[in-house]
This record gives structure tokens, C-alpha cells and sequence, in this order.
């Protein structure tokens, strides 16, 4: 908060500054409001004049020739349709001169960008044509052209290396982030889609059908649903392998276990195998004629379990990855064994440093191994693996493998809520959006989705981090 404030005192000083110099600086500093660089021709510094002057004419000719037939059609996102008329004279077809909805979102953003950047430099401007006319009335030296450069290679270069991951940042982050907000605010989905059809501005529209629960409102109905999955998901994915990793590394390090390499080797096998590979084969292993449920029949297992009413009684088979409960306890008890591997090296890292002399100690005062690993043992892990905990579950609201991999082509819902609006009861935020994506093309709920998936993700780091931060007691491990 505090960052923000500074952001925009610092804007309004700036403008302030930059209003103080027009209002106090001679004739030329004043028609480089006009004429950008002539407050530098008139203190001899012509190269850069020349410069400044030259930028302008270029922003001039950019609004002129793609900032305003851009930004004149923002607020509809265009108005004229593809049309193909076929010409008996020429015979052949001829395409209208159309609007492209997204390309207009997309060059406005852009034209709004460069004229803000020209718009700071266009203020800069004025300012250094003030400081400058300050300098000459001193009878101080003004740098010339082949100064500044020299000043910018040497003492200033760093200006020159962040040039180059800001614009990248801007061009690949910032525009593209904007441009999925933008979209959760439009009509653009597969009826309205450029180029052969025109999207156009809806308001909170999309966010009042998410968000409405009503017997029609089914966007409503999956979005709960799959949200309530993928916090339950989360949360359990990133504790169960956090305490199956724990558990696993302590067994390996305790002092009675024989042939540690070879277990450690054994599990880290598990994280050489490319993970698409492994999810892949766990799925074949527990489909509807896989190997496991071969011999779960063949052991009676299947049938015990139909005594027990944990499977329908129609079926032949145990529903690993077709039922909504056995494919979420699947889901959960599969990432298991993908992900306990990374938790017990991290672990093992952790145990190793755990200095001896507290154990010694705790022996000394009479702790039994059960009170050492609560305040010892725990205690360190979590102060070391605290954010990674927290980092664990963010992840895993965008764990799209496990999910996807597992579940693609295998499982069908039959919640037919779920399915008018494309969405599964094992699906998580991520997957449905991916689906809604690149299956149905239905990008403005999509993007109304992505929005909230940051939203979710967002509140679940800052809730998490201030309990770590909090529970932090860094003055009890620093030796």
C-alpha cells in the first residue's frame, strides 16, 4: 500500500515539476511544449533537438495513421462484418473492408501505451529544456550529444541493460495480461468470432453469469463446484506430499535403516521419468481393463467392494478414474507418489543441517525421540519449508498435468449442469479454462475465469504468508 502511495505522489510531483518549469522557463522552454527540441537548438545542443523532433513528427504521423482509426473504434470494437462478394468480372470473391474486434482491442491497447510513453517524454522534455536554460544562464557547461552518449555508456549504462527486459516485460506481460482482462468484459466467444464475426463490449455481464446460482444460471453452478475441488485439491496435494515426503526422508536418515543410497536412488528414478510419461501409464494401470482392476477381479476385491457399497452394483469393474469420488481420491493418492520424491530430498537438505547439538541436548534432558521431532525436528522443517508450503499450494491450483493427463478422454460427467457449460467435477479452474479455450472457444468466460484464478491464487499466498510470517521465529534457528 505504501508503494502505491509513493507511485502516485511521485506521478503528481513529476507533473508538478514539470507545470513549475513551463510556467518559469523562457520563450524557448515554453514552445517545447509546441515543438519538442527547440529549447535545445536554442542552448546549441542541435543533435539532440534534432532527435526530440524527429520523435514527434514519428508520434505525430503514428496517431494520425494507426492510434486514431484504432482508438475511434475502442468503445464499439468495430461495426463493419466480413462480407465475400464474388465479382462476375473479375471472377473472384472480394472481401469487404472489415473490422477485426481483437485486433482493435489489441492496437488500441498498444496506441495507448506508446502515447503515454511519448506523452512522459514529451513532459521530460519541457523539464530538461528548463534545466538546461538554468545551466546556460549559470555559464555552466551543457553537455553535448557525444557526452551524453559517452555518460550513458559509462555511468549510466545501466539504464541501457534495463531497457531491455522492461520493453520485454511490457511487450509479453503487461500488454498480453491487459488484453485477457479486456477480453473478460467483451462478447468474444465462438458466435462472435473475428474475423468472420464482430465482438463487442458486455459490461460485468460475464461476471453477473458466473457469479449467478439461479436454476438457469449453470456458470454459477459449475464455478462453486469446481472452485470447492480446487481449494479441497490444493490443499490436500500439497499436504499429503508434504508429510508423505517428511515421513519418507525420516525413514530413509534414521540411523537403523540399512542401504539409504539405494532407497534415495530408488524414488529419485520416479523424478528422471518425465512426469506426462509417468501420469500417462498410472492411467492405463487403473483403467476400466487395466491391470489393476484385472486383478482386483480376479482377487475378489471388486466384488467385496460392491458389497460394501463403495461400487455400483451395474458396474464390472472398480470406477478409478470414472466415478467423481474414486477419480478425486485417485487424483490425490497418484500425485502422491509424483510429488513425494522433490518433498523428501528437500527434506533429507533440511534434516541433514539440523545442528546435532540441539538433539544432544534435548537426549541430555531426557526428550523422548517423539518430543524431539516436535520441537526440534518440526519446528526447523516448517521455519525452512514455510514458503514453500504456501508456494505448494498456488501451484497446485494451476496443477493442469495431473488433472488434465489423468482424466482427458477417460472421464465424462454426467451432471448435465457441468456439462452444458463444459465443465467436469474433477476439473480444477485451470483445466476448464483451458477447455473453454482451445475446445469451445468460449474466450470471455474464460478469461472471466483466468481473472478469478488469480484472484484465488492471490488470496491464498498473502492468507498463507502472514501465517508463516506470523508463526516465524527466525531468532530460534539463527546459530
Amino acid at each position: 500500500m505504501n508503494e502505491i502511495k509513493s507511485f502516485f505522489w511521485g506521478i503528481l510531483g513529476f507533473l508538478k515539476g514539470v507545470a513549475v518549469d513551463f510556467v518559469k522557463g523562457d520563450i524557448f522552454v515554453k514552445l517545447s511544449a509546441l515543438i519538442m527540441g527547440v529549447g535545445f537548438f536554442r542552448r546549441g545542443q542541435i543533435a539532440k533537438g534534432i532527435l526530440l523532433t524527429l520523435f514527434q513528427t514519428v508520434i505525430i504521423f503514428f496517431i494520425i495513421g494507426f492510434a486514431i482509426p484504432n482508438l475511434s473504434k475502442f468503445d464499439t470494437l468495430g461495426d463493419v462484418k466480413f462480407e465475400a462478394v464474388f465479382n462476375f468480372e473479375t471472377m473472384r470473391n472480394e472481401i469487404s473492408d472489415y473490422d477485426h474486434s481483437f485486433k482493435i482491442l489489441l492496437y488500441s491497447l498498444v496506441s495507448i501505451v506508446v502515447l503515454l510513453t511519448a506523452l512522459i517524454l514529451y513532459l521530460k522534455n519541457i523539464s530538461d529544456a528548463r534545466k538546461a536554460e538554468l545551466l546556460s544562464r549559470e555559464g555552466k557547461h551543457l553537455p553535448s550529444f557525444i557526452e551524453e552518449l559517452k555518460s550513458l555508456r559509462d555511468q549510466r549504462f545501466y539504464l541501457i541493460l534495463l531497457s531491455f527486459p522492461c520493453l520485454g516485460v511490457i511487450l509479453f506481460t503487461i500488454i498480453p495480461l491487459i488484453v485477457m482482462i479486456l477480453v473478460a468484459f467483451t462478447t468474444y466467444d465462438q458466435f462472435n468470432f473475428p474475423p468472420a464475426g464482430l465482438f463487442t463490449w458486455a459490461g460485468f455481464d460475464n461476471f453477473r453469469q458466473l457469479s449467478s446460482t439461479t436454476a438457469g444460471g449453470a456458470f454459477g453452478y459449475a464455478f462453486i463446484k469446481v472452485l470447492r475441488w480446487t481449494l479441497t485439491w490444493a490443499v490436500a496435494a500439497a499436504f499429503t506430499t508434504f508429510f508423505g515426503g517428511l515421513l519418507l526422508s525420516m525413514f530413509i536418515n534414521n540411523a537403523k535403516t540399512k542401504f539409504k543410497q539405494m532407497w534415495r536412488t530408488l524414488f529419485i528414478v520416479s523424478i528422471a521419468v518425465p512426469q506426462f510419461v509417468t501420469l500417462l501409464v498410472v492411467r492405463n494401470f487403473f483403467a476400466k481393463t487395466g491391470i489393476v482392476n484385472t486383478y482386483m477381479m480376479e482377487w475378489g476385491v471388486t466384488d467385496f467392494l460392491k458389497n460394501i457399497g463403495l461400487v455400483p452394483q451395474a458396474l464390472d469393474h472398480i470406477p478409478f478414474l470414472t466415478h467423481p469420488t474414486w477419480t478425486m481420491f485417485m487424483i490425490v493418492f497418484i500425485n502422491i507418489w509424483i510429488g513425494v520424491p522433490y518433498t523428501m530430498l528437500i527434506v533429507t537438505g533440511i534434516l541433514m543441517n539440523i545442528p546435532s547439538d540441539l538433539y544432544e541436548s534435548a537426549r541430555i534432558d531426557g526428550a523422548s525421540p517423539a518430543k524431539q521431532f516436535y520441537y526440534i525436528t518440526m519446528p526447523y522443517i516448517l521455519f525452512v519449508m514455510g514458503p514453500f508450503l504456501v508456494t505448494s499450494v498456488v501451484q497446485n491450483v494451476n496443477n493442469f498435468n495431473v488433472i488434465y493427463l489423468l482424466t482427458q478422454d477417460v472421464y465424462y460427467t454426467t451432471d448435465l449442469r457441468l456439462a452444458a457449460v463444459n465443465a467436469k467435477e474433477i476439473d480444477l479452474l485451470v483445466t476448464w479454462l483451458y477447455r473453454l479455450t482451445q475446445d469451445y472457444y468460449d474466450y470471455k468466460m474464460a478469461s472471466v475465469i483466468g481473472i478469478l484464478v488469480f484472484i484465488v491464487c492471490a488470496s491464498i499466498t498473502l492468507f498463507f504468508f502472514n501465517l508463516v510470517l506470523k508463526a516465524n521465529k527466525e531468532d530460534k534457528f539463527q546459530l
